[in-house]
C-alpha cells in the first residue's frame, strides 16, 4: 500500500488519479507484471517490483 500512498500523495499536484489495488495474480500477470507492487499508467506498466521513487511517480503524473 505504500506505493498506493506515493502516487496518491504525487497526485495533490492536482493531477486526477485512479488507485486500484489489485490482488488476483491471474490479473497482475494479464498486464505483463511480474513482480509487485506494479503501477499502470494508461495501461502501460511503468513499474514493477519494489516502491518506485517519488520523481518516477511525478513524472508518470506530468506524462
Amino acid at each position: 500500500m505504500a506505493t498506493a500512498k506515493l502516487i496518491e500523495k504525487a497526485a495533490a499536484l492536482g493531477v486526477a488519479v485512479q488507485v486500484e489495488k489489485v490482488t488476483d495474480i491471474t490479473a497482475i500477470m494479464g498486464c505483463g507484471v511480474m513482480s509487485t507492487p506494479g503501477v499502470v499508467v494508461d495501461g502501460q506498466v511503468v513499474h514493477a517490483g519494489g516502491i518506485p521513487r517519488p520523481e518516477a511517480v511525478e513524472s508518470w503524473l506530468k506524462a
